[in-house]
């Protein structure tokens, strides 16, 4: 078997004061009314995940899937592009980012998702179970103010996710597919 490539403390610890620093003021809607949640909140909430996958899947190169769940957001949702990305760390950190991020030039929400996917299935499975983590990680709850209509758009986009990565990783796709099912009860109609 080959031994899964570690990350150095250090060089984490630095992407994660980069990223806080980054995405420092970014608020999503938590679950109560009113309530907004620090944005940093969501990017642990995919490392996590992306941490506990590389600690049950064989052959997975967690250093590049810690550093690509770190900054998943950050050419999307901060100053930093790409070229930024690939100078502090190398082509194939920046590659997955730049995969893993809209492109703004798609109008229509679906067509940029199967885009983005396209793209990420091109890239090393640890991206694909960045994209996994990140929908689980969104799945916990909604914002409080998504209607069931916006929902049920949600779980279709998590069932092609799932159904266009789960040969990436068979613990993140087994979790996405939970998630999916759990997420059926923030419905206010039965269905």
């Amino acid at each position: 078997m080959e031994q899964q490539k570690d990350w150095s403390i250090d060089e984490i610890q630095d992407v994660w004061q980069l990223v806080s620093k980054l995405h420092d003021g970014q608020k999503y809607g938590g679950v109560s009314e009113g309530e907004r949640v620090e944005y940093i909140n969501h990017i642990g909430s995919v490392v996590f995940e992306v941490l506990n996958a590389t600690r049950l899947t064989e052959n997975m190169n967690s250093d590049l899937a810690v550093k690509c769940a770190m900054l998943h957001d950050i050419i999307e949702d901060t100053t930093f592009d790409y070229e930024k990305v690939n100078d502090l760390f190398g082509s194939q950190v920046a590659s997955g980012v730049l995969a893993l991020t809209k492109n703004d030039q798609i109008t229509d929400s679906l067509e940029k998702m199967l885009d983005s996917l396209n793209r990420i299935k091109q890239q090393p499975i640890e991206v694909w179970a960045v994209k996994m983590a990140d929908r689980i990680s969104n799945l916990y709850e909604p914002p409080y103010y998504w209607n069931d209509e916006k929902k049920l758009k949600y779980i279709e986009e998590a069932e092609i996710i799932h159904n266009e990565l789960k040969d990436g990783n068979e613990y993140l796709a087994r979790r996405l597919k939970i998630k999916i099912k759990e997420y059926y009860r923030f419905l206010s109609t039965s269905n």
